[in-house]
């Protein structure tokens, strides 16, 4: 017959600090990363990153947004584009209107004017 060996004691669970944590999610998270391959070298379930990825958006959406100034430059469609790069995104709005999202601009904010688009 088998032997069974029953550890007491405390629970063993690994406790990541939350800059761990977020050096591990930018890593898996970044273009062209796989989940499964980041969560193997660390060793932590790819189910822990994605609660942890879960739980980081919406303490996010919770936050206050901040509020902040970014250059704008309105265009007379007559008048052509006087800017030297082609946009990055462009989106087609009713009316013949037009944002134009360039590939300078700081991801934090095309993110928010996309968003407010969404709205």
């Amino acid at each position: 017959m088998g032997q069974i060996t029953v550890f007491g004691g405390p629970e063993r669970r690994r406790r990541w600090r939350e800059d761990e944590r977020a050096k591990i999610l930018a890593e898996a998270f970044s273009p062209g990363a796989c989940v499964a391959r980041v969560a193997r070298q660390h060793d932590v379930s790819t189910a822990l990153v994605y609660t942890w990825r879960r739980k980081a958006e919406v303490q996010a959406a919770a936050a206050p947004a901040e509020i902040g100034f970014v250059e704008a430059v309105v265009l007379d469609d007559a008048g052509g584009n006087p800017l030297s790069s082609a946009p990055a995104v462009v989106v087609d709005l009713p009316g013949g209107r037009r944002v134009n999202i360039f590939a300078s601009a700081p991801p934090d904010v095309a993110a928010a004017v996309l968003k407010a688009l969404i709205r």
